[in-house]
C-alpha cells in the first residue's frame, strides 16, 4: 500500500466513526520524516477512542500496524505513527491550541470534512 493509499484509507476509516474537521496534509515536499498527516477532531473521549481503535483494528486486519502510538491514555491528542502517514486525533481544545495546520501552512491541504465540533 502506498502512502497515498494509506492516507486515504485512514480518512475513510475516520469518516466511518464520524470524525470532524478532517484534513489531509501532503507534507512530502516540506519534511523528510513523513508523506502525509491526517488530522481530525473527536467530540468526546469515547469518540476519540472509537476512532483510534477503528483505524488500528481495520489496518491491522491488512497487516498494517503503527510504528508507535502516543496519548491513548488521555484522549486529548492521540498520535498514530504509520511512518509515512501520521494520524493526529485531537479533542477540540487541543486541536485549537496546537494548530498543526498552521505549523505546516506550506503543505498541500485537502479539507475532507468541515463539520465543526
Amino acid at each position: 500500500m502506498t502512502s497515498s493509499e494509506l492516507a486515504k484509507k485512514i480518512v475513510d476509516l475516520a469518516l466511518d466513526k464520524k470524525a470532524k474537521q478532517i484534513v489531509l496534509l501532503n507534507i512530502k515536499k516540506i519534511t523528510d520524516y513523513a508523506d502525509y498527516f491526517v488530522i481530525m477532531t473527536g467530540e468526546s473521549n469515547l469518540q476519540i477512542k472509537a476512532i483510534t481503535d477503528h483505524i488500528e483494528d481495520e489496518l491491522g486486519k491488512e497487516g498494517v500496524k503503527p510504528f508507535s502510538k502516543e496519548g491513548y491514555e488521555y484522549f486529548r491528542w492521540v498520535l498514530l505513527d504509520y511512518v509515512d502517514v501520521v494520524v493526529h486525533i485531537f479533542n477540540h481544545e487541543a486541536r485549537e491550541f496546537y494548530g498543526i495546520e498552521r505549523l505546516f501552512a506550506d503543505a498541500k491541504m485537502e479539507l475532507i470534512s468541515e463539520e465543526e465540533v
